[in-house]
């Protein structure tokens, strides 16, 4: 859900700026609202056994965070953590659960996204758990293209390696054979995608 569902709210949001690396909620805690995406992004993962992080969706500049587990009423199943410098306001729990009952256009916008969010998040487990390392890069990169659109992923080789689901040693091996074939140019830690079409073939899309 886009946070212009609640631009006649303003008088409920409460703006704050985050650094690199903060928390907006922890996986488990109880919701106590929602998170706005006025500037930056988000990432939002669980941990496993051993602590190692699985990220399941980026969030950017625009979407709203923590709706779902407030709207149902259950502790939140991720973490929510910037990726960088964010701008990012608050809508208290009572606030924005008022605004719905008021709202029908808001009401109808959450049932929508909740949905969609179900789909994605199959299409996203289906994924990660058929295909091999080298398939599910190339899904990420998908997905991460539809993220930041025309600007190169920024991305730690660690976060990149948490969103495919594999150890950074092996994440960086397939890096470079993508990037031998021809369908990524890397400066740094910033990759851009040069050949979509054979990402595509890769996935299996």
């Amino acid at each position: 859900m886009y946070c212009d569902e609640l631009d006649h709210v303003q008088a409920h949001k409460v703006s704050r700026n985050f650094k690199k690396n903060q928390s907006l909620f922890l996986e488990g805690a109880s919701p106590r609202g929602v998170y706005c995406i006025n500037e930056g992004m988000v990432k939002l993962f669980q941990r496993g056994d051993e602590g190692k992080e699985q990220i399941i969706r980026i969030a950017k500049a625009g979407e709203i965070v923590g709706f779902k587990s407030l709207f149902n009423e259950i502790p939140y199943q991720v973490t929510a953590e910037t990726l960088e410098e964010s701008n990012i306001c608050f809508i208290g729990k009572e606030d924005f659960l008022d605004m719905m009952d008021a709202n029908p256009i808001l009401r109808k916008a959450v049932i929508k996204e909740l949905s969609h969010e179900l789909s994605d998040r199959e299409d996203f487990i289906t994924n990660m758990s058929q295909k091999s390392v080298r398939e599910r890069l190339a899904f990420t990169f998908i997905i991460l293209q539809k993220i930041y659109v025309k600007e190169p992923i920024n991305l730690s080789r660690e976060d990149l390696a948490n969103f495919v689901g594999t150890a950074t040693e092996t994440l960086i091996r397939l890096l470079k054979d993508f990037k031998e074939e021809g369908i990524i140019e890397v400066h740094t830690r910033k990759i851009s995608i040069l050949n979509k079409e054979k990402l595509l073939f890769i996935a299996g899309k």
